[in-house]
């Protein structure tokens, strides 16, 4: 039986892209940059993809899954542990990754959570070098009331983002598909999202490299 034209040479071009992105995910991630002031933050190196989401969602064990640096990020139990914007340097100035404050703010008060949020603020309306934010929802609850609020902040300010399920390992198939539906409903609704989900384990690897992939992509454009 006859090959359809072009499969073939589109799985390679997948595989291709899969490849580049985990080569430069594989490359040397360097810490450049703590901001918890906004007369801090760093110049632009060009493209930023930053990384959002929930107090205690994974999202230090994300990045570390993404660089392969197991002490990247630092990984808490305690949530609210990242208090400012970290700034990571992939790939020798092809990509920064930014880890942001994670929203909750575990034992923080009033005063320090104002601060931050303007911090986020500021940071979202005028980093003209970001390319997407990875809003990260954890698989188990689906979307929150604060997860609902950064979504709204993003569409205001007209920064586009993406939503990553975290700890999908967590939860059976067909809880996942569920939640996946079902934030897919509410993501036709907001302006700035991106319509594809990407449902991901740090634990197990699932999607990671996936998402590499998706990464990567917004370099190539």
């Amino acid at each position: 039986m006859t090959e359809p034209m072009g499969t073939a040479e589109g799985e390679d071009d997948a595989a291709a892209r899969l490849e580049e992105a985990r080569r430069l995910f594989a490359s040397e991630c360097v810490f450049f940059a703590g901001v918890a002031e906004l007369s801090r933050m760093p110049p632009s190196r060009g493209l930023e993809i930053a990384f959002a989401g929930r107090s205690n969602v994974g999202k230090s064990s994300l990045l570390n899954a993404l660089t392969g640096h197991n002490k990247l990020a630092r990984v808490s139990n305690s949530p609210g542990r990242t208090r400012q914007l970290n700034f990571f340097d992939l790939g020798g100035g092809r990509l920064t990754l930014v880890d942001m404050p994670g929203y909750g703010y575990a034992e923080a008060s009033k005063a320090e959570i104002n601060r931050w949020q303007g911090i986020i603020r500021m940071y979202l309306l005028g980093r003209v070098t970001l390319r997407r934010v990875m809003v990260l929802i954890d698989s188990r609850h689906g979307i929150k009331e604060n997860d609902a609020d950064m979504m709204t902040g993003l569409d205001k300010a007209a920064v586009g983002y993406q939503v990553v399920l975290t700890k999908c390992d967590k939860i059976s198939a067909v809880a996942l598909a569920e939640v996946t539906e079902k934030i897919a409903a509410l993501l036709k609704k907001r302006p700035a999202a991106h319509p594809h989900i990407i449902a991901t384990s740090a634990a197990t690897g699932l999607n990671i490299p996936e998402l590499r992939r998706e990464i990567f992509q917004l370099i190539r454009e």
